[in-house]
């Protein structure tokens, strides 16, 4: 699976942590940056990771900021996008199982490295429970996303 990863300055050491650990995993993870403690706008980086995913040239797309919150907020803006900020193991499988998210947020300053690989791992091995009950709500998302959607 590709995974597209972005982070601000406030989510960089977080995410030079989970690169490798995704890696050991048989990922292949696509940085968006950034890599250092300058500081730097989150939703520069969430655009990026986001329209890797839309596009299909990322399988799924993490994302990492100090609280994991500017970075949910900007990539839910995304058509397509249905990311969920993520800080426990059972959240973790819940957001796959029931609400097939494609992107992942997490905090560096509220989780640490070990917590935010067991949530990683469980987030990418987790599918999404195929079934009318969570597929008709995922396709109120996608009708309340169309009907606020910007046609040019």
């Amino acid at each position: 699976m590709k995974i597209a990863l972005g982070a601000d300055h406030a989510g960089y050491r977080l995410k030079d942590v989970i690169i490798p650990f995704i890696e050991s995993l048989g990922h292949q993870v696509i940085d968006f940056g950034c890599s250092c403690a300058d500081s730097v706008d989150y939703p520069d980086y969430a655009l990026e990771v986001c329209e890797r995913v839309v596009a299909g040239e990322a399988d799924k797309g993490i994302l990492i900021c100090g609280t994991g919150i500017g970075m949910s907020i900007a990539a839910n803006k995304v058509p397509g996008i249905r990311c969920a900020l993520v800080s426990d193991l059972f959240s973790a499988k819940a957001t796959r199982e029931h609400n097939d998210t494609n992107v992942l947020a997490l905090g560096e300053r509220v989780i640490g490295p070990g917590v935010a690989e067991e949530i990683v791992k469980i987030w990418l091995e987790t599918e999404f429970s195929q079934g009318p009950r969570h597929q008709n709500r995922i396709n109120k998302v996608k009708s309340i996303e169309d009907r606020f959607a910007i046609h040019p």
